[in-house]
C-alpha cells in the first residue's frame, strides 16, 4: 500500500476546505459587519492528543502499531475553524436607520422565527407596522424585551433619533433602548446565516454597560482585507498543485518503477 497517496491526499483535501474558506470571505468583502472566518490545519495525532484525556478508555495502542499508523497520523487535515471578531471600520450613510456598535464583543438582538440571534448589523427598516427590524424582517430588540415582550415601534412619519447609549426618541418622546448585548466568551457563538449568530444560553448574555456604544447613520463594514485574503489564496492554490503533482508521482512514476522492477527480477 503507498501510505505516502493518501498523505498527499488528506492535504489535498484540507486545502479544499480552506480554499472554501478563503472564497467565502472574499465573496463577503463588502457585506456589512461580516466577520472573516479562518482554519487551524494540524494531523489527527494532534486532534488524539488534545482529546485522549476526555476519552472513556486509555490508549491500549502496541508500541510496534504506532510506527506503522505514524503516516496516518500525520495526514494534514482540518482540526479547527474560527472567526476573527476584530472590529471592521465605520462607513457614514446618513440613514437614520443605520446604527454601528462601536465595540467588538457588541451585538444587537434580533427575534427570528427560531430564537433570539445576535447580529452586528445595523442597517434597519421599519415594517408596515411601524416597527423597528432588520432587511430580514426580524424584530430588533429592546432593553426591557423580557419584562414587557414588547419591540421598538415608531409613530409613523416620525423620525428616529438615538443617542450614544442607546436610547430611542421620537419628536423628544423617549421610545426605548436598545438591547445591546455584550458576549462573555466570543469563541462560543456560532454563524447562523444573513449576518446572525446563536449562542449557547441567554446566561452568557448581558447588556453592555459602555455609554458611546452606538453610532447613528453609520454602518460597521466588513473586517476582510483582500489583500491578506488574495495571499492566502495564491498559497492555498500552490499547495493543492503540490500535493496535485505529488499524488501523479506516487500514481505514476512510482507504480511504473515498481512494476519495471519487478518485471525484470529471475525466479
Amino acid at each position: 500500500m503507498q501510505s505516502g497517496y493518501y498523505d498527499v491526499t488528506g492535504g489535498m483535501v484540507a486545502q479544499f476546505n480552506r480554499l472554501n474558506v478563503i472564497s467565502n470571505n472574499l465573496a463577503n468583502l463588502n457585506t456589512t459587519a461580516f466577520k472573516r472566518d479562518n482554519v487551524v490545519i494540524g494531523d489527527f495525532k494532534r486532534i488524539f492528543q488534545n482529546m485522549q484525556d476526555n476519552m472513556p478508555i486509555n490508549n491500549n495502542t502496541k508500541e510496534a502499531a504506532k510506527f506503522i499508523n505514524a503516516s496516518v497520523d500525520r495526514v494534514p487535515r482540518i482540526t479547527d475553524q474560527y472567526t476573527n471578531f476584530q472590529q471592521g471600520s465605520l462607513k457614514s450613510t446618513g440613514n437614520s436607520l443605520d446604527f454601528a456598535l462601536k465595540s467588538k464583543d457588541a451585538f444587537f438582538m434580533v427575534k427570528t422565527p427560531h430564537g433570539i440571534r445576535l447580529t452586528k448589523d445595523g442597517s434597519f427598516v421599519l415594517n408596515n407596522d411601524g416597527i423597528l427590524t432588520t432587511k430580514e424582517g426580524y424584530p430588533v430588540l429592546p432593553k426591557n424585551y423580557f419584562k414587557n415582550s414588547q419591540y421598538i415601534k415608531v409613530p409613523q412619519d416620525s423620525p428616529l433619533v438615538s443617542d450614544k447609549s442607546g436610547n430611542l426618541y421620537s419628536n423628544g418622546n423617549s421610545l426605548a433602548q436598545f438591547y445591546v448585548a455584550t458576549v462573555d466568551n466570543l469563541k462560543s457563538l456560532k454563524k447562523d446565516g444573513d449576518g446572525l449568530y446563536k449562542f449557547p444560553s441567554l446566561k452568557n448574555i448581558e447588556p453592555s454597560g459602555k455609554k458611546d456604544i452606538i453610532a447613528q447613520g453609520f454602518l460597521e463594514t466588513s473586517n476582510v482585507n483582500p489583500v491578506y485574503e488574495m495571499v492566502d489564496l495564491i498559497e492555498t492554490n500552490r499547495l493543492v498543485e503540490m500535493y496535485q503533482r505529488a499524488m501523479s508521482s506516487q500514481m505514476n512514476d512510482l507504480n511504473s518503477d515498481a512494476i519495471n522492477k519487478l518485471a525484470s527480477v529471475r525466479a
